[in-house]
């Protein structure tokens, strides 16, 4: 049976994945009630797991290395609980060839090597290589779908990936290409960037350790 994540398990994940956010993105992310969100933020922030910064105006969350640690023992926890870490791995080896092919596509999408160039921009005038890209993004969209199903019958909290995906594919697709790479969108990469953080927050990995 999937189960649901409890709320603190949630804020301080929410943290984690969206690296630095302020109270209301990480409430969103997750469907969390603000003020209640920032409570708990509040009380991590007295244990020593996060911390709020400001600049220029904005201000904003993020974990310290405690947090990190305390986000990892908590998830490892409520994985054991479910006993789903055999499936996640397995979807995690699966999810890895698909990485190397979504950021191949990221970087032909910033970067058009030229014969005097190989890191010339990308300036988005050539039809066929920007579709080329796309055709690309669609064959890890469709294989994104039965793995996110997977992860979501362990755990309720790795829903939504694949149909966020898909939403930011099909902006792209409608002439949005800042839907493909930004990083103050909800795009393919912020998407992605997000999934990859989630497993290996769920399953200990190091990401310099990665193969």
């Amino acid at each position: 049976m999937t189960r649901d994540s409890s709320l603190g398990l949630l804020a301080l994940h929410s943290v984690r994945i969206t690296g630095y956010a302020d109270t209301p993105v990480i409430a969103r992310r997750y469907g969390l009630d603000a003020a209640e969100t920032k409570e708990m933020l509040y009380d991590a922030e007295a244990r020593g797991w996060v911390q709020h910064t400001a600049f220029a105006g904005s201000g904003g969350w993020s974990l310290t290395e405690a947090g990190r640690a305390e986000n990892e023992r908590q998830l490892a926890a409520e994985l054991a609980g479910v006993g789903g870490a055999d499936e996640v791995h397995d979807v995690y080896r699966e999810f890895l060839p698909l990485n190397a092919l979504l950021l191949r596509a990221c970087t032909d999408w910033q970067l058009r090597p030229t014969d005097g160039d190989r890191l010339a921009p990308n300036d988005h005038s050539d039809f066929a290589w920007d579709a080329r890209i796309l055709y690309e993004l669609g064959g890890i969209d469709r294989a994104l779908a039965p793995l996110a199903d997977r992860l979501g019958s362990v755990l309720t909290r790795f829903r939504g990936y694949d149909t966020r995906f898909t939403a930011a594919l099909a902006r792209a697709r409608a002439g949005e290409g800042a839907w493909v790479d930004r990083t103050d969108v909800d795009s393919c990469h912020r998407v992605w960037f997000e999934l990859h953080e989630d497993l290996i927050a769920t399953l200990g990995i190091d990401r310099r350790a990665e193969p």
